[in-house]
Order: structure tokens, then C-alpha cells, then sequence
């Protein structure tokens, strides 16, 4: 029998540009990520952006991607670049 599509692991790679470094965003971004139950990381890269690695249900990624496009109050949030990774054995979500 084939698994739901809802219930299987995803992970996503973003790239998330506009004013994202030095307003909470890596610390909210966590926040939600656990608050869904997700696995993985979030960074400031030096070029501005902030790169974001989530793994989870399909349903909770899709989640904090859509929260990722708003983020919060005071982020302005350019743009979002999505990448699909195969899954990887992680535990719990992190600020690098």
C-alpha cells in the first residue's frame, strides 16, 4: 500500500532574500520550524540572504515555507528560492 502523501518526509533548501539579517528572522525561523515539528537549520549567509534547511512532513515543510514568504513583522522578504534535497537523518532545529 503507498504511504499518504501527507505523512511523507520532504526536506526543502531556501533561500530567503530582502531585509531577513538582524531583525529575529534566523530566531523566529526556528521558533516555527519547531513549533511544526521540523528537523534541520537555519544561517545568514554573507551575500544577505538567509538559508534555511527543513525537514519534515510534507504538509508542516509546505508550512514554513509559506511563513517563510511573510516572515515575520519586521522582515521584508524579497524573494524565496525553493530546492528539494532527499532526506537526511537530522534531530531537532538550529541557529548556525
Amino acid at each position: 500500500m503507498q504511504e499518504r502523501l501527507d505523512t511523507q518526509t520532504i526536506r526543502a533548501h531556501l533561500l530567503v532574500a530582502g531585509r531577513v539579517q538582524g531583525v529575529l528572522y534566523r530566531a523566529s525561523t526556528r521558533d516555527k520550524a519547531r513549533s511544526l515539528g521540523l528537523r534541520g537549520w537555519v544561517r545568514n549567509l554573507p551575500d544577505g540572504r538567509v538559508e534555511i534547511i527543513a525537514q519534515g512532513r510534507v504538509d508542516d515543510v509546505q508550512a514554513l515555507i509559506t511563513w517563510a514568504h511573510n516572515g515575520p513583522p519586521l522582515a521584508r522578504v524579497n524573494n524565496v528560492d525553493i530546492g528539494w534535497e532527499e532526506p537526511q537523518p537530522e534531530s531537532g532545529f538550529g541557529v548556525r
